[in-house]
């Protein structure tokens, strides 16, 4: 095994777990937004809260990769894995904004798919950031991301095709094909940091 160019390691695996655990907690909290919904301002602010916990999660793991004595492309890929956590957390968060923004006044099935595919993309995330830095455990839950990312732009794209059969109001179809769109992006940029764990992994095996 080639190993890690500093001494560490598992303080930086102890910080991505943590980060990998705030995002499923933000996905969670917004499946909880969509099944309670009541388009309460409280409502989307307890999945901004998870986005601002993630925050400062990133900031403390830039932090210590400054701080810290590694090589350049084992630094660039934490840095990569980091932003690519932040951003599907991020994602989360927008997607719960635009529920409140555009005081949507029920949630549709389709969202509430989408919903739970974002749970579990984000659940396998957890499972694979905690494999780290092992291949033969990392590879199962990133394949499963994989397969979530293609079930979630199934059902975008049937739910957005939907939107322009002439029965939604133009201003619904508006509202709903950018939060459709939205909530699947979290399950691509969900893929993203699946290969990236997958490209660490095997650098180290």
């Amino acid at each position: 095994m080639r190993g890690f160019g500093y001494s560490r390691p598992a303080l930086f695996f102890s910080l991505f777990n943590e980060a990998a655990r705030n995002v499923h907690q933000g996905a969670k909290a917004l499946q909880q937004m969509l099944a309670d919904f009541r388009g309460t301002a409280n409502e989307w602010l307890v999945v901004e809260e998870y986005e601002h916990e993630g925050d400062k999660i990133t900031h403390r793991i830039f932090q210590t990769l400054h701080q810290s004595r590694m090589r350049a492309g084992e630094r660039e890929a934490f840095r990569a894995l980091t932003s690519r956590m932040d951003d599907v957390l991020d994602l989360i968060e927008g997607s719960a904004a635009r529920l409140h923004m555009y005081k949507v006044a029920t949630p549709t099935p389709e969202a509430l798919r989408l919903a739970a595919i974002i749970v579990r993309s984000t659940e396998q995330m957890v499972r694979g950031v905690a494999a780290l830095p092992r291949l033969e455990e990392v590879q199962p839950p990133c394949i499963e991301i994989n397969r979530l990312e293609n079930e979630a732009d199934e059902v975008s794209r049937g739910a957005i095709a939907d939107l322009f059969l002439g029965e939604v109001p133009p201003l619904d179809v508006f509202k709903w094909k950018e939060i459709y769109e939205t909530m699947e992006t979290v399950t691509d940029h969900c893929e993203d940091v699946a290969d990236l764990l997958e490209e660490i992994a095997l650098k180290h095996a």
